[in-house]
């Protein structure tokens, strides 16, 4: 399907659905870290215990995520964004309701295993009904909504303090309950997707093209530099601010609980209305590399910001917040436009495979670096290995940005980012 074989309104109301769901898979994801301490406190469980619940959610995607892509080519984006829905539904159930840590990082993993897929479901569903025009503008705008939906879960400890003085379990049951909000709007989705295909001809249906391994091989060089870039940046960013930031900020900076976790929630706020704007800029320049390299150089300043200088933390935020609005603006239009419409489920699930990888390996050397130097609030030095960490992978993902733009600069082929 494309934008000439559905009205603007419909595509327009497409990416509204689209983003509703994102913010609730958004929130869910999100609602470990302000638990965090709560979980420690009450339960018992270590930084590595709190690391696994999120690195598990990406655990099975280093194999799965390959395959939602290709069933997202296969089957389509509407029916998969609503199969996925369902699942993490029911992973965020198990989570809430789960007595023990094995039942909650049973419940990760399911969410796990449908979050991934519904993520290139949705931006499947966008390339599809934006082909035409405006592709970066909607992926940016619906991330930007779907950013709303983490700058919520950190924002959780003000906005439900009730839930959250009566103990871990009811901050979870919101976020079960926000999870079936995100499970209303892809059935709407698929609803209205299915009317607009009933009303083409058969001949103007997708034909499905069967999956073969080394049309991996082909996707160019360029695509690999945005996979590496993928998989270090997006490590970084969510093993830290997902999982480990706000107790940082607890214990090395002294903020409480609420505080932290505003801090940690205004980089998600700055992305709601910076993320839309860079994918419009994106739009109208066609120069995506650079934009591309500035927003990833910019995630190894901040950590350097953060640990090794008296700076506000309102600075290493700012410089985090337009990283994070930036470089998702950019990379999933230009992964579009770096390989065909009929391969772009299978190139972001190639690309989700070796991110969860990193994401789960980040989340569980940070915890086991903060376990082995005894991190806490009385030992605050004790997170310095886990800065210098996550420093280094996000300084080796700024260097791979840059040969991703140096290589779009001399590859006439690649008009999307050419002229960089």
């Amino acid at each position: 399907m494309n934008e000439k074989s559905s009205s603007p309104a419909t595509a327009w109301l497409v990416c509204a659905l689209v983003a509703a769901a994102l913010f609730g898979n958004f929130y869910v994801y999100d609602s470990i870290g302000p638990v965090a301490d709560l979980l420690q406190r009450q339960r018992g469980f270590s930084d590595t215990q709190v690391g696994l619940l999120n690195a598990i959610y990406s655990l099975p995607n280093v194999v799965l995520i390959l395959v939602g892509g290709i069933l997202v080519d296969r089957f389509g984006a509407a029916r998969m964004t609503l199969w996925t829905a369902a699942i993490c539904l029911a992973g965020a159930a198990l989570t809430a309701f789960s007595p023990d840590f094995t039942g909650m990082a049973a419940g990760r993993l399911l969410y796990g295993i449908g979050a991934e897929t519904f993520n290139i479901s949705t931006l499947a569903a966008l390339a599809e009904y934006f082909a035409a025009g405006n592709i970066a503008f909607a992926m940016g705008l619906s991330l930007s909504i779907g950013r709303l939906g983490s700058y919520s879960a950190d924002m959780s400890p003000t906005w439900f303090a009730t839930a959250y003085s009566q103990g871990w379990q009811p901050p979870l049951l919101i976020a079960c309950a926000i999870a079936a909000t995100s499970f209303a709007a892809s059935l709407v989705y698929w609803w209205i997707d299915r009317r607009a295909r009933s009303t083409r001809s058969s001949s103007a249906a997708p034909q499905a093209q069967p999956f073969v391994l080394r049309d991996l091989l082909h996707f160019g060089e360029a695509y690999w530099y945005l996979l590496i870039l993928c998989v270090l940046w997006y490590s970084t960013i969510l093993a830290f601010r997902s999982t480990f930031s706000i107790k940082y900020f607890q214990h090395v900076h002294g903020l409480d609980l609420a505080g932290s976790g505003e801090m940690n929630s205004y980089v998600f706020l700055a992305a709601v209305f910076a993320t839309p704007a860079f994918g419009w800029l994106c739009d109208r320049t066609g120069r995506y590399a650079p934009f591309l390299a500035f927003g990833a150089a910019l995630l190894p300043v901040s950590f350097a910001v953060m640990a090794l200088t008296d700076m506000s933390l309102w600075v290493s935020t700012a410089l985090i917040g337009v990283s994070f609005s930036l470089v998702p603006a950019v990379m999933w239009p230009l992964t579009s436009k770096l390989v065909g419409p009929a391969r772009f489920g299978t190139a972001i699930g190639l690309m989700w495979v070796v991110q969860n990888a990193g994401i789960s390996g980040a989340n569980l050397i940070a915890g086991w670096l903060n376990d082995r130097a005894g991190a806490s609030a009385q030992n605050p030095s004790g997170y310095d290995a886990m800065m210098m960490f996550f420093g280094v992978s996000s300084l080796l993902g700024a260097v791979f940005a840059l040969m991703l733009w140096f290589t779009a600069g001399r590859s006439a082929h690649e008009g999307a980012v050419h002229g960089a």
